[in-house]
């Protein structure tokens, strides 16, 4: 009988080992090659094998099959603003929808709407020349400057409301802001009767300067109308936002295309050579079919757009490489309230859009029930190309629960479910 000593035996030992794991390794590798099934871990690259809808839409529709390669997937964060006082939040001033944010001579500016009145809004019934119907009736366009985009100094009146019956003589708000060929231009919303009689029935104009701060001189014209009568804007033409694309002012803005009880907002293209116009709008709007406000910025060669509140399609970030063709990129979620980014290249026109990182959007609901008014705030977020913030890729999103038990039944629903109950344990 052969005897084999201690280092023989190890050595035997690790032979076998040697020669288990080189056949388990070539296991692996082959199922590796051809799984049996889908693959684990999700690769950029399309596997080469029959795929589900949903994975066929994963790496056929979005721009990465994973959020955190995802340029145009993020989160958002938000902070309060320093500067902005608000009359102990008794409803008499408001600051809502603001403007994209430039920056020149080493600040930040941005414009917006502000209604400082003697009462709070009161609805169209009760509305008069010095009572505001609605928390943008009888506003007007004031803006800021920062230097830092947390703490805010405002420098005052922009745009007046003028005499009647100039266009915006009851008011003048949702403003944005186009630089072109040196000289700055603000659109606007500008009513000519009270808000609320018909909707929000107002046309689109716009005013110049020389400078940020003015002064600016109005066209005294209606620059984007409404639509003829059957048309899907044919009641509002809202939210104007220029942008510098292709050689062309690309003017965004949004509109109602279902009236209530349902209504659904939509967002169209209107086209033009100069500030002023004429401007034409695109055949086929709408090109947007949801949204409530409208925030878009350049993107690679085309653009993209933040989709929230309105329509099958809100909480969405949309991409269009032409400025037209717009398809869902990601979903989200605590999406801005009409936000206005800063957007660096947003007049560049350079065919090479960055993205953003941060801005300004509103609360509609500050105060209580009587003093309701709008407050302005920054929201953060990563949607640039130039940035990589982990954080910002993140798809879960924890909440108090506060947050949603805010979101409860109505006395309606609750009555109807618990009248609902007793009928069942009648039967």
């Amino acid at each position: 009988m052969k005897t084999y000593g201690k280092s023989q035996v190890k050595i035997n030992r690790n032979r076998i080992v040697s020669v288990v794991f080189a056949c388990t390794a070539s296991m692996l590798h082959a199922n590796a090659a051809e799984p049996s099934g889908f693959p684990y871990g999700l690769r950029d690259k399309k596997p080469d094998r029959p795929l589900s809808v949903a994975m066929e839409r994963l790496y056929d529709h979005y721009p990465a099959p994973t959020p955190e390669k995802n340029e145009l997937f993020s989160n958002f964060r938000y902070t309060r603003l320093e500067g902005f006082d608000y009359h102990n939040h008794d409803g008499t001033i408001s600051r809502r929808d603001p403007s994209k944010i430039i920056r020149v001579n080493g600040k930040y500016c941005v414009w917006y709407t502000k209604r400082h009145t003697s009462v709070p809004p009161r609805g169209p019934g009760l509305g008069t020349d010095t009572i505001p119907s609605t928390d943008w009736d009888l506003s007007e366009i004031w803006y800021a400057t920062s230097t830092d985009g947390f703490t805010w100094e405002e420098q005052g009146l922009a745009i007046p409301r003028p005499l009647k019956p100039k266009v915006g003589w009851r008011s003048v708000c949702t403003p944005d802001v186009l630089v072109w060929k040196g000289r700055y231009y603000l659109y606007y919303q500008g009513f000519v009767e009270m808000s609320g009689l018909r909707g929000d029935f107002c046309p689109v104009t716009a005013s110049v300067a020389d400078s940020p701060d003015g002064p600016w001189r109005p066209a005294n014209k209606v620059v984007v109308d409404n639509g003829a009568a059957g048309t899907w804007d044919q009641y509002a033409v809202h939210d104007p936002y220029p942008l510098a694309y292709r050689g062309k002012i690309y003017l965004y803005y949004k509109s109602e295309m279902n009236g209530p009880p349902n209504p659904v907002r939509a967002q169209g293209l209107a086209i033009a050579d100069e500030p002023f116009g004429p401007f034409t709008k695109h055949p086929l709007n709408p090109v947007i079919n949801s949204g409530h406000e409208t925030t878009l910025f350049p993107f690679k060669e085309g653009i993209a757009a933040l989709v929230i509140r309105h329509g099958l399609e809100h909480n969405t970030i949309q991409y269009a490489p032409d400025g037209v063709s717009f398809e869902v990129a990601a979903t989200t979620s605590l999406m801005p309230i009409a936000a206005g980014p800063h957007v660096p290249d947003a007049f560049a026109d350079t065919g090479d859009g960055r993205g953003i990182t941060w801005g300004l959007s509103h609360f509609t609901n500050a105060g209580t029930r009587e003093t309701k008014h709008s407050i302005l705030a920054r929201f953060d977020c990563d949607l640039s190309r130039d940035v990589h913030d982990e954080w910002m890729k993140q798809t879960e999103m924890f909440v108090k629960p506060e947050v949603y038990f805010s979101q409860t039944l109505s006395k309606k629903q609750r009555e109807r479910i618990e009248n609902a109950a007793k009928q069942q344990q009648r039967e």
